[in-house]
């Protein structure tokens, strides 16, 4: 229970993943919050199994590997603030323009699994978090309590993180018929991205 608690404050407060999500359902609309929130999800359960498989020391001994995958987050989230903002001047031009509710959401939660990777600080995180909470006599091996950690901190977070895209995307959707305030969202959206960017390569600690 104490772990859930504290799972339950880490995921409430607002993160870049947080952050990712409301930039997607205020872009995109519902469907793409719950999506982007899925794709982080995603990306939660690969550096949970790679963090209960050791590899956080890996990292830890070769900061390179921290670097190159930062600078890859990066690219991605300038990539998405560049088709947001070209998205914005299209619809600059065709007002009338209907949601966007029929383009792929594939791309989106691909691109939130890759965002979530590009951080390997997540793992550095939970090789941090998590071990405050094994049962050292507990009867199942270290890693398995991990494993299940990590299980209980995605439904979490997924929870919290699935709200939130359904929220904003329920607000995006009601500002729609509203061109100029919906162009506005969608730059809103582009800004996100591009701190989000700046913050991933920015930060060396």
């Amino acid at each position: 229970m104490a772990f859930v608690a504290a799972a339950l404050v880490i995921s409430v407060v607002p993160g870049p993943d947080m952050m990712f999500i409301i930039a997607n359902g205020i872009a995109r609309g519902r469907r793409a919050g719950v999506v982007a929130a899925l794709g982080m999800s995603t990306g939660l359960a690969v550096h949970t199994v790679a963090a209960a498989l050791g590899l956080g020391t890996l990292l830890h001994a070769a900061p390179a590997v921290l670097d190159a995958l930062r600078i890859v987050g990066a690219v991605f989230l300038v990539y998405l603030a560049a088709t947001t903002l070209r998205s914005s001047r299209r619809r600059e031009q065709r007002p009338a323009e209907q949601p966007p509710a029929n383009r792929p959401l594939r791309r989106t939660y691909v691109l939130a699994v890759l965002t979530n990777l590009a951080n390997p600080k997540v793992i550095l995180f939970f090789l941090a978090f998590f071990p405050q909470f094994l049962v050292v006599d507990g009867g199942w091996p270290a890693w398995v309590q991990f494993l299940v950690l990590g299980a209980v901190f995605i439904a979490v977070g997924l929870t919290v993180d699935g709200a939130v895209g359904l929220a904003t995307g329920a607000l995006s959707t009601l500002l729609f018929r509203q061109p100029s305030v919906r162009r506005w969202l969608d730059r809103l959206s582009a800004a996100i991205f591009g701190a989000l960017a700046v913050r991933l390569v920015a930060d060396q600690t």
